[in-house]
């Protein structure tokens, strides 16, 4: 069973940035919660012009066999109101393998009962191995892909932490007090990305980005933190950790930032 939280694959859509065409990936999340051993529940999202979301259920019916299911009224209960009378099995579809880290579906049996599913049909997922904070899934639609085609995704690590931006923006000068502190930030390591606000909490026409990327001169993955201008899209300014970090921080002057994995930064706006 994939660790329960969000996986992205945000990196994979990135790295494919200019090579185009319709073997491209698109941006995937798909939301894992466990319900106990043997139940798991996927919210997966489908992040393109036409976005579609799908929940699914999985049972464990062996210990290399996950049997989906779809819900069968509109807001089934998730979590601790999770009910198993309120959703029906897909046995075509059902996901096998040699080991629990690697199992698929048999498409041709699976595509039988598709046109019955709808639209969601397309976000079914077919395939899925796990690997440590990894989670390759196949769904229904990458069959047009090609036989290969599979969604990248990685688990995301959530920051937390504070933003200040000084009212003044780039041009403040260097004694002004104006700072609108924002101490209830949250981004996830995946693509996320919050706006700085002012303290009425209007947007600033900045906003904060964080994303785990490797770049390919030289093969090194990092931990890239980064404002961006809103209007134009461009990137101001960024900082590099390893993937591993537990803290990054950005300070330009007339904006300074402090997160730290899992929670609040300790480090304050003036700090070195």
């Amino acid at each position: 069973m994939p660790a329960a939280g969000e996986y992205d694959n945000h990196e994979q859509v990135w790295a494919a940035l200019g090579g185009g065409g319709a073997a491209s990936p698109a941006h995937v999340v798909v939301a894992v919660e466990a319900i106990d051993r043997d139940w798991m529940v996927w919210r997966v999202h489908f992040d393109a012009a036409q976005a579609m979301d799908a929940t699914w259920a999985f049972r464990r019916t062996d210990a290399t066999t996950w049997l989906p299911h779809r819900a069968t009224i509109a807001q089934p209960g998730i979590g601790k109101n999770f009910d198993a009378t309120q959703w029906t099995p897909l046995d075509a579809c059902s996901l096998r393998g040699t080991s629990a880290a690697l199992v698929r579906a048999d498409a041709a049996a699976c595509s039988a009962i598709v046109p019955g599913l709808g639209a969601q049909a397309a976000l079914l997922p077919i395939a899925f191995q796990t690997e440590g904070e990894w989670l390759r899934v196949r769904l229904y639609a990458d069959q047009a892909r090609g036989p290969d085609a599979r969604s990248e995704a990685r688990r995301v690590a959530w920051f937390g932490g504070w933003t200040a931006i000084n009212g003044g923006g780039p041009g403040a000068a260097a004694d002004s007090a104006d700072w609108h502190m924002d101490r209830n930030v949250r981004l996830g390591s995946e693509g996320g990305r919050v706006p700085l606000l002012w303290r009425d909490g209007k947007r600033s026409g900045y906003s904060l980005t964080l994303e785990r990327l490797t770049y390919r001169d030289g093969n090194v993955p990092v931990l890239k933190l980064s404002i961006v201008d809103d209007a134009g899209g461009g990137t101001l300014a960024y900082a590099w950790a390893n993937p591993e970090a537990t803290r990054i921080g950005l300070n330009l002057g007339w904006v300074q930032v402090g997160l730290e994995r899992g929670g609040a930064a300790a480090i304050r706006p003036g700090s070195p």
